[in-house]
């Protein structure tokens, strides 16, 4: 996949000072990092549905990883590993049950390997998600059957590589979601009749979840007398994990990460500063991306890290810089963790 990366004016974003810097200048150490202040925001949901599929992540046999009948808007993520010693498929099938046409709208997705680095595999998929180019219209006729993506129907993957899938969804209609891993010679629709539903492994990352979104919401204006500040994203005591149902036993879920859920994040700033945006993995090993809005006008996806696959090994002086802009000016950044990586995340604000 190619990265597209629209270049901004050097006033809007100016990309001079590195992480390294950022650390050595304000002489933050492990700890400082850790306990930068938090600038109070208010978080809240909304959206539909998110689909949850990662459990099991390492799947054993051949079967149907989650399933559900939703409508409306909602969003389907999915993560899983051939676990097995044959190359297999590992697709979404949408299911009709009613009497109408199903017209389904792909607002925006991104697909992720198949391939054994599963880092690359995260990192890609959310990278082709943020740049919004990709809409396309699936009819599902009256009790019929489609693949979500005719690309997956294509996909062999060999034993051990991950495919990672984030797909935003409007339907008109019912339709039953299975995401299902199959043999490379089945018919799709066939085995969706027979399959079996696996059983979820120990982390039971899986479920239908209310409220796909997150809007965080600064609660004043950020001024650079303040100093470096951070917003902590992805973690259970400031964010909220959010629980949901898991549809093919009832059970309740949490799901650890926030995997599938986007973030939109704003902060007010004052008029007469520059503002620098950094992103500080906390949990170790990080490859994603996010995306960069100025104005209501430029926007950007960058890679968090750039130039390379992951950073996070070292909390320290592990700073991706999102860009410097002037105060007072509206930035919206977008946000989601990405497959195979490890949370949370913390923005830091400072002055440039």
């Amino acid at each position: 996949m190619k990265l597209l990366r629209k270049a901004l004016p050097l006033f809007v974003l100016m990309l001079s000072l590195n992480g390294i810097a950022f650390a050595t200048e304000y002489k933050l150490t492990g700890r400082d990092v850790q306990n930068l202040p938090e600038w109070p925001v208010t978080i809240s949901a909304y959206g539909g549905k998110l689909l949850l599929s990662d459990s099991p992540e390492m799947v054993p046999g051949d079967g149907i990883t989650y399933q559900d009948t939703v409508s409306g808007d909602f969003r389907i993520f999915f993560h899983h590993v051939n676990d097995t010693k044959e190359p297999k498929k590992i697709v979404v099938l949408l299911e009709n049950p009613g009497d109408y046409p199903a017209n389904i709208t792909v607002l925006r997705y991104g697909l992720g390997g198949p391939s054994s680095d599963y880092l690359r595999v995260g990192k890609d998929a959310q990278l082709q998600y943020l740049q919004n180019n990709n809409l396309y219209l699936v009819e599902v006729a009256g009790h019929d059957s489609k693949l979500l993506d005719f690309n997956l129907g294509q996909m062999i993957v060999e034993p051990g590589m991950l495919v990672n899938g984030i797909y935003d969804i409007q339907s008109d209609q019912p339709v039953t979601v299975k995401v299902m891993m199959l043999p490379v010679a089945e018919d799709f629709a066939s085995f969706a009749d027979k399959a079996r539903i696996l059983p979820a492994d120990e982390h039971r990352l899986r479920g239908t979840f209310d409220g796909k979104d997150r809007l965080v919401i600064g609660n004043k204006a950020y001024t650079s007398k303040a100093g470096p500040v951070a917003v902590t994203l992805a973690d259970p005591q400031l964010n909220h994990y959010v629980s949901g149902i898991d549809a093919t036993d009832g059970s309740d879920v949490l799901n650890y990460g926030n995997y599938g859920i986007v973030y939109k994040l704003f902060l007010p700033t004052v008029h007469n500063d520059k503002i620098a945006y950094y992103l500080n993995p906390r949990g170790g090993v990080y490859a994603g991306g996010i995306g960069v809005k100025y104005r209501h006008q430029y926007e950007s996806v960058l890679e968090t890290p750039a130039g390379q696959l992951y950073f996070g090994e070292n909390k320290i002086t592990d700073f991706e810089h999102l860009g410097t802009f002037a105060g007072g000016q509206s930035v919206w950044l977008t946000f989601s963790p990405p497959g195979a990586s490890n949370l949370p995340v913390k923005v830091v604000v400072g002055p440039e």
